[in-house]
């Protein structure tokens, strides 16, 4: 065992981190944005580690590691930059409000609406990334949903289910499992053993939420809603740069993150066609003069689409991934792995992590896990995959999802609207682990 981990550096550490999560927990009532505290608290952490060494070590590794940490949560920054730009070019482009548009004026009613956003959640995260998706769907179900709040808050819950449950069994559906597949613990094919039990996670409490909502229709103003210029070619553009990540992870054994920014670097190649020549005004914005330019002054600019990238979400993954990467040099990682994996063994104690997620969140976990690395087989590994995946649904500050849909609507959805129904989430998380012991996994 390292002395650091019972030195008044480690004790000081350990503290830091602890307080930063409790102020992310209390983002809700302290209004202070979760990247805050997390950061200040990542690099604080190293200085003390610094500090520590230069009194009582004579050698320190603190830059070696340092800087291989940041490699791993560069690959992560821009995996997710290019991401985010896309979602939001497609958004400005009018997609997400032209299916708003399809939902509603098919007169749906709150419960249709239920599954149709749920289903389309679970099935979009394994390609956008349950963040992403779980973004976008709580935004068209806040749309539809005529300010009804209980629909709202069950929609919400009913959303970060399956955003998480459906990312669980992508490589690029979640954070964890990004960190899993570029770590090389599963295979792309493999995640595919994970489809039936993360939708048995995301069906059950689904199935038992449905009797709660309201039988009745939503009241909004019908619309017809335009695609703008290019919308069709960029979702082809965004489903080819996937395509491409995985192919330079799978077949040319480098990161994926190049995969994205190539597909980024050619939607800002497109960008440059659509702003000076592609852009048209839609049939609304036409008049009589015939300038472009003049009818449509916010014409496609790339870069402001890469400004209003969630800045707050990647710099808090930087925290995260700064203070769990501190924790691992000083030696409490090893420690943990040795009380947990060294005692209970692999089962119990992925079950445990995927608990623990909901509460301290599920990318500092896997990446704890990660860098404890201990000895599993394949399908201990999709285990905690999962677990750590959809245990994160169990409370609202659990996931990146769920802390990125309270901000959507923060009256009505909340921390505590939220863990109402962790009951339902719960017998949920249960029923995915029985799925993945009944089924057969790789070894």
């Amino acid at each position: 065992m390292s002395p650091m981990v019972t030195s008044w550096a480690g004790y000081l550490c350990l503290a830091l981190f602890f307080l930063a999560y409790t102020l992310v927990v209390l983002e809700e009532k302290i209004h202070m944005r979760k990247s805050k505290p997390l950061i200040f608290a990542g690099c604080l952490m190293w200085l003390i580690i610094g500090l520590y060494e230069r009194n009582h070590v004579g050698t320190s590794h603190s830059e070696e590691f340092v800087k291989e940490l940041i490699g791993e949560i560069g690959e992560l920054f821009f995996f997710l930059l290019a991401a985010m730009t896309y979602i939001n070019t497609l958004d400005e482009r009018n997609v997400f409000n032209a299916l708003r548009s399809w939902l509603l004026n098919k007169g749906l009613g709150f419960r249709q609406l239920f599954w149709v956003t749920g289903a389309i959640t679970f099935l979009l995260s394994p390609l956008a990334d349950n963040l992403t998706s779980a973004l976008l769907m709580s935004t068209v179900a806040l749309a539809v949903s005529g300010g009804n709040s209980k629909f709202i808050v069950i929609s919400f819950v009913n959303i970060v289910v399956a955003a998480n449950a459906g990312g669980a069994w992508s490589p690029f559906g979640d954070i964890t499992t990004l960190m899993v597949w570029t770590a090389g613990k599963v295979d792309t094919l493999q995640f595919a053993y994970l489809m039936i039990p993360s939708l048995i996670n995301w069906l059950v409490p689904a199935s038992i939420m449905y009797f709660y909502l309201p039988n009745e229709n939503p009241q909004c103003p019908l619309e017809k809603i335009h695609l703008k210029s290019g919308a069709r070619f960029i979702i082809f553009m965004g489903v080819a740069t996937i395509a491409t990540a995985v192919s330079f992870h799978q077949f040319l054994h480098l990161p994926p993150f190049l995969g994205m920014m190539l597909g980024l670097s050619a939607l800002m190649l497109f960008g440059y066609y659509l702003k000076r020549w592609g852009d048209k005004p839609l049939p609304n914005e036409i008049n009589s003069s015939g300038d472009r330019r003049k009818q449509s002054p916010g014409y496609f600019d790339i870069f402001s689409k890469i400004s209003s990238v969630e800045f707050d979400t990647l710099l808090f993954f930087f925290g995260v991934l700064t203070g769990v990467g501190a924790l691992q040099y000083i030696g409490y990682l090893a420690l943990t792995s040795d009380l947990l994996y060294g005692t209970l063994g692999p089962t119990w104690s992925n079950i445990i992590v995927g608990i623990i997620s909901a509460v301290v969140d599920n990318i500092p976990m896997m990446f704890a896990v990660l860098k404890m690395d201990p000895t599993m087989e394949v399908s201990q590994w999709l285990l905690i995959t999962l677990t750590t995946g959809v245990g994160g649904s169990l409370l609202s500050v659990g996931s990146a999802a769920g802390v990125a849909v309270m901000g959507v609507d923060r009256k009505n959805y909340t921390f505590l609207s939220h863990l109402k129904w962790i009951w339902v989430i719960a017998l949920g998380y249960i029923a995915s682990i029985l799925a993945w012991w009944v089924l057969p996994m790789p070894m």
